[in-house]
């Protein structure tokens, strides 16, 4: 079974950057998306075989999840807990038989920092979310979690301490979910790899120099750790400022 995540930092410009191309090529059974920046009735992605789910938010041209599935969940949740009304269209819950798929779209910190108390309170809402899941069966989690948890997961750690992504408490919220029972499904193939990243600043040569971060996840329950096959980040793949990462099950 193979899992794709992918922010592709507005759909509509990432389908003329090779999106559809991608999807066909890699053949997800389930392929989650973040940020998608578009409202209902603005794209219409013929994709045969999938079920679709859009969260979309409020705002225009701002945030929003999406998953595509061959298999049709047994339930859709939008938002956390019974709170369906989360504007910023940020989370995405499907039930299927054996575990539940959870597709986040972390809210930033900003620079300034102007928004780290409302992510430090969505980091607490998540956890509880995902812990009542994972009391009925196994989760997996995936998406931009815009945080790098350890100094190997950005390119320049000493620099950008205490910086938006890489805060103490961010990271600190990484570490108690990973605590609760969760693995990141990366390293737990790639303890030790360096210089593996998700996302890249635009500014010019950033990402041919590989100045990079990884933020984007699949953390899975350790009741599932048994499925786990193998976990890659598709570096190569161009279209967003973020490429896709794929989870594989047994």
């Amino acid at each position: 079974m193979k899992l794709v995540s992918w922010n592709v930092n507005g759909i509509r410009a990432c389908v003329n950057k090779g999106f559809l191309e991608y999807f066909r090529e890699v053949d997800a059974d389930i392929f989650c998306l973040q940020e998608t920046k578009c409202q209902e009735g603005q794209i219409a992605l013929e994709l045969e075989g999938y079920h679709q789910y859009w969260n979309y938010a409020e705002k225009k041209g701002y945030s929003g999840t999406a998953v595509f599935t061959k298999q049709k969940p047994l339930n859709v949740r939008y938002g956390l807990g019974d709170d369906e009304s989360e504007p910023e269209g940020r989370i995405i819950t499907l039930e299927f038989e054996d575990f539940f798929l959870v597709n986040v779209y972390t809210p930033n910190s900003q620079r300034d920092l102007a928004r780290l108390p409302f992510r430090l309170e969505w980091e607490d809402r998540i956890k509880a979310h995902l812990l009542a899941l994972n009391a009925i069966k196994p989760v997996v989690k995936c998406g931009d979690l815009n945080v790098a948890h350890s100094e190997i997961d950005l390119r320049n750690p000493k620099t950008n301490i205490g910086n938006s992504g890489f805060t103490p408490e961010e990271r600190g919220k990484m570490s108690s979910l990973l605590e609760a029972g969760f693995i990141d499904s990366f390293r737990y193939f790639y303890p030790e790899e360096e210089g593996a990243y998700t996302w890249w600043s635009y500014m010019s040569k950033v990402r041919e120099r590989n100045i990079g971060w990884r933020i984007d996840y699949f953390l899975v329950s350790k009741d599932f750790e048994h499925r786990l096959k193998d976990a890659k980040i598709d570096c190569y793949i161009m279209g967003s400022d973020h490429c896709p990462i794929i989870l594989e099950l047994t």
